[in-house]
């Protein structure tokens, strides 16, 4: 008996994948005494940053950046697209950090 295989002529279904969207404001952040400390000690220069305490740094900067440009961006009385400077600046260049790359598409990633 011979037993032959059979070919199937059904398409397979690609399926495409939406874009993940996080949320802000479940994001996870450290405290403020610990930000604040983070940022002090960043900030003398004597003493220098772990791995992990570098990582949480930069992951708070991040957030609290996202969290700057969606306050400014939706309110009505400011002009489109001058929430990302005001940002940068108070956010990054005002502690002494250079900004990210890319910064701005990641965040939109949030919602």
């Amino acid at each position: 008996m011979n037993r032959r295989r059979r070919i199937s002529t059904k398409k397979k279904k690609i399926s495409k994948r939406k874009p993940r969207k996080w949320s802000i404001k479940k994001a996870r952040m450290i405290s403020k005494k610990r930000y604040q400390m983070l940022l002090t000690k960043y900030s003398v220069k004597k003493k220098k940053l772990t791995l992990n305490e570098k990582k949480q740094l930069e992951r708070a900067l991040f957030v609290n950046y996202c969290k700057c440009i969606k306050k400014i961006k939706y309110k009505k009385n400011t002009k489109k697209g001058i929430e990302y400077p005001i940002c940068n600046t108070s956010i990054y260049k005002n502690r002494g950090y250079k900004v990210p790359s890319g910064i701005k598409i990641k965040c939109r990633d949030y919602y």
